[in-house]
């Protein structure tokens, strides 16, 4: 772990306890820092906000704009969730905000609302032409949603995931993180279930939200090897993103909406879609150890953070189109939280023909034998790992060429935190 989330487990509560009144209570000693932003951009959704955010960045950075950002989770480095006018928070400016943070007395922060207000804090002090604010778990009572005047609320898909605190319905969810859309700001909505929409529509209206939607307003696709955006006005020929995957067209057009709200140019929409990062998230890993042992083996090696059916989904339709272009025998290295949706996950792979191998991670992870066990029960062939670096030494002798390590962040996180040449920056 390193320093600064070790400083953050030791003084602050773990728990997640959905509430905005001591979030309220704590920023109001330490100044408001949240109406001392720039504009924000601020995005909710269960799968894609963080590529959304990615993509969006790189078009506004790309049109000339310094931009801030906060994402959770940090997968090696907590400096990851800050990000100010392009570059990551330093360890010393990041030490002294939460000085100040920990001197206020009476208010028993959680840690993410610890972090958020360290973000304000941070973001309201370096000069900046936009910041944009993902949400962290829900919408309407998650700390960030303090913002009251976002410049736009974005909602990225919605699906089943963390019942025990948004429920166990799409409609409870979307619920919850229409929560973000406020009165005058126009929310831009990616494509949703017709339940989940419905939900979305309601809310806005109750709030005076002005909603473009995807797959009415406008809608993106790929097309001849590159992207295509089409709204009411226009008509644009982009190259492909960057990020692999036929789910990621989805959070493109979605960012390219939010970019043209923004009015940037399409010289730098095409640039940011060419140059996105966004790390776990597909991700080929070629440097560091497991990437090196891949190499040596003629095998690639791909590392994604996606965690639920959905995630699983979009991970499938990947691998999918991938084997179709070039088959390899294929292997899947996954560790999940013991609280997630593993058989939805396993059943949306099933087709896939992959090998399992089972891992666990540090924190409340799956057990390896029952999490093989579930991926059995989905018609996958499936063993129990001590660890990454077994799985995929076994993986690798028994002819895998091509091996994805996935189902969590956290795994994602310890796989990219072995060797220094590959974490985040």
């Amino acid at each position: 772990m390193d320093p600064i989330s070790e400083r953050l487990r030791l003084r602050h509560p773990q728990k997640i306890d959905l509430s905005l009144d001591r979030m309220r209570t704590l920023l109001a000693v330490l100044g408001e820092p949240q109406h001392r932003l720039p504009p924000v951009i601020h995005v909710a959704g269960t799968n894609g906000k963080g590529s959304t955010v990615a993509f969006i960045r790189a078009m506004a950075e790309a049109a000339g704009l310094r931009v801030h950002a906060y994402t959770s989770p940090h997968l090696v480095r907590f400096n990851e969730r800050i990000r100010l006018a392009g570059r990551l928070i330093d360890d010393a400016r990041l030490e002294a905000i939460l000085d100040r943070i920990e001197a206020v007395r009476g208010v028993q922060a959680t840690v993410f609302e610890s972090t958020t207000a360290a973000a304000f804090l941070a973001m309201a002090d370096v000069p900046a032409d936009l910041a944009i604010v993902e949400v962290g778990l829900g919408g309407t009572l998650d700390a960030t949603n303090v913002i009251e005047r976002p410049l736009v609320s974005v909602i990225a898909p919605v699906d089943l995931d963390h019942a025990e605190f948004l429920g166990t319905t799409i409609e409870a969810v979307a619920g919850e993180k229409a929560g973000i859309l406020k009165a005058g700001a126009r929310g831009i909505v990616a494509r949703q279930s017709e339940a989940a929409m419905a939900v979305i529509e309601k809310a806005a209206g109750r709030v005076a939200s002005p909603l473009t939607v995807m797959g009415t307003d406008f809608d993106a696709w790929g097309e001849r090897g590159g992207m295509v955006f089409q709204d009411l006005e226009r008509f644009l020929d982009l190259p492909a993103p960057a990020l692999f995957g036929a789910h990621q067209i989805d959070n493109a057009g979605l960012a390219v909406a939010v970019a043209l709200e923004l009015d940037l140019p399409e010289d730098a929409i095409a640039e940011g879609l060419r140059t996105v990062r966004w790390p776990a998230r597909m991700q080929r890993l070629t440097a560091g150890s497991y990437g090196e042992a891949a190499r040596s083996a003629e095998a690639e090696l791909w590392l994604d953070g996606g965690h639920n059916p959905h995630a699983g989904l979009a991970l499938a339709q990947a691998l999918a189109d991938r084997q179709a272009k070039a088959p390899r025998p294929l292997a899947l290295i996954v560790g999940m939280l013991a609280n997630k949706d593993a058989g939805g996950f396993f059943e949306a792979l099933k087709g896939s023909e992959a090998h399992v191998f089972t891992v666990g991670f540090d924190g409340a992870c799956a057990e390896p034998n029952a999490l093989a066990a579930v991926a059995r029960g989905h018609g996958l062939g499936a063993q129990a790992s001590p660890s990454v670096e077994a799985a995929l030494a076994t993986a690798l002798r028994l002819g895998a060429g091509r091996v994805v390590i996935c189902g969590s962040l956290y795994l994602a996180g310890e796989v990219l935190g072995a060797s220094e040449e590959t974490w985040p920056d």
